[in-house]
């Protein structure tokens, strides 16, 4: 018997929307799709940072998380990015494991939804 990690991704639609009220369509366009580009270059660094425990750039890559994330209404990847940072600055090995993982887990969800969502007239 193996664990299954369910955890349901929501993103603030609220924020989309807003994003794409103030900017207008092609311009929310460019900002989601810069946002996402630079979301999975930075959740790869902080993979290859975490192979390499090179924690205090990791922690760097993970804070920038924080902002993007928010920016584009992936809350709860911005949330678990906060965990991760606390986890390496509490210098618990166990929990880092634990809450990196969980952010990989959420990313693949968050950024396969806000593709979905992206996609959808607003």
């Amino acid at each position: 018997m193996s664990l299954q990690q369910r955890e349901e991704v929501r993103l603030d639609t609220d924020r989309l929307e807003i994003l794409y009220r103030q900017l207008g369509e092609s311009g929310a366009e460019n900002v989601v799709c810069r946002a996402l580009e630079e979301i999975a270059a930075r959740l790869a660094q902080a993979e290859r940072d975490y192979r390499a425990a090179q924690f205090a750039q990791m922690r760097k890559n993970c804070r920038s998380l924080i902002a993007m994330a928010d920016q584009v209404g992936m809350s709860l990847l911005a949330r678990v990015a906060g965990d991760v940072t606390a986890s390496i600055d509490a210098g618990d090995g166990i929990a880092l494991a634990a809450t990196f993982a969980r952010l990989l887990r959420i990313a693949d969800r968050s950024l396969c939804e806000i593709w979905d969502v992206a996609g959808s007239p607003m």
